[in-house]
């Protein structure tokens, strides 16, 4: 499956989303010019201002406003892999070498920093106080995911509801927050509001659910990233935590030590036990269930080729491959 094609309702705003995005990444510091132009080069998917876009058409949004919103939102994103990459000792991100592997921690760091700056700075020019204060909150819910993922790293009696309120925080606060702002700039009373925000929550929670899943061999090969970083980085998520909670003492003790020791060596273990444990079923359906209540959250919206797109976005997060 492909997510592009999901875009063409709002194929014009991307366009522009992307200019913006190569304008405000222009700085009279070259290393930051350069390694903006290595993020760009990068591609991705762009999901989260493909996102904001969408949602602020399903909407009823006639303006251009959410062009800057998008980058925004694009910006904050692009910070915070800057930083997890530093933070994991990733050394792959989308089929490519991370900043951090090219041009050490430092430079990815503060480049970084660069980027969460210059999104405070565009939040400035749309002229709310509500949405300053709504991405304020979603860039700290967001470090404090973080915090918490460094709190639980090599804990191998990580529950299940810890795991979700990280991913909670950690991934969709930010989908959350653009959709909620989306449905804001449309002048959407506030049950629309929020239910565009429950919307960009519950995908924000499948899309992640599934990525942890797809870093235990579930991809098609174009995943982008190394097979197993999880396990090596220590982070216990659903497909491992389910495994764990449905294996005798003995046969879980050699995976624990796995998680506590960050050991790749017993990567094949670990697959087989999730796949002897349905644990990786159990985390597909618990991904499905976030999408169906994504979905739902759209019923108070008309029919729109916009709102298509966002239930067939809430689709793919949990099947896709890649």
């Amino acid at each position: 499956m492909n997510i592009q094609p999901l875009f063409k309702p709002v194929e014009d705003d991307m366009r522009a989303v992307d200019a913006i995005i190569r304008q405000r990444l222009n700085s009279d510091v070259v290393l930051i010019n350069t390694l903006g132009e290595y993020i760009i080069a990068s591609g991705g998917k762009r999901l989260r201002p493909a996102l904001v876009l969408l949602a602020a058409r399903a909407s009823g949004y006639d303006g251009e406003q959410h062009h800057l919103l998008a980058a925004i939102i694009e910006f904050i994103h692009t910070a915070t892999l800057l930083h997890d990459d530093v933070v994991d000792e990733s050394t792959l991100r989308r089929g490519r070498e991370t900043a951090n592997t090219v041009w050490g921690n430092d430079a990815s760091v503060l480049t970084g920093d660069f980027l969460y700056s210059r999104a405070f700075q565009m939040m400035v020019e749309l002229e709310s106080f509500d949405i300053m204060r709504v991405l304020a909150d979603a860039t700290n819910r967001i470090a404090e995911g973080e915090v918490m993922q460094l709190m639980y790293s090599h804990n191998p009696d990580l529950a299940e509801a810890d795991y979700l309120d990280v991913v909670d925080r950690k991934t969709a606060s930010l989908f959350s927050a653009g959709c909620r702002l989306a449905a804001q700039l449309a002048g959407c009373d506030a049950a629309k509001e929020q239910a565009m925000a429950d919307y960009g929550r519950h995908l924000g929670i499948a899309f992640q659910v599934i990525d942890d899943a797809l870093d235990y061999g579930q991809g098609d090969g174009g995943y982008g990233k190394n097979v197993g970083d999880d396990l090596a980085e220590g982070k216990a998520t659903l497909p491992l935590i389910r495994a764990l909670s449905c294996l005798d003492a003995t046969t879980a003790a050699p995976i624990r030590e796995a998680v506590r020791e960050g050991d790749l060596d017993a990567l094949d273990s670990i697959v087989k036990a999730i796949e002897s444990t349905q644990a990786m079923a159990y985390t597909c359906r618990r991904a499905e269930e976030e999408s169906q209540i994504a979905i739902a959250a759209l019923d108070v919206f008309d029919e729109s080729p916009a709102k298509e797109a966002l239930v067939a976005l809430a689709r793919f997060s949990v099947q896709r491959r890649h």
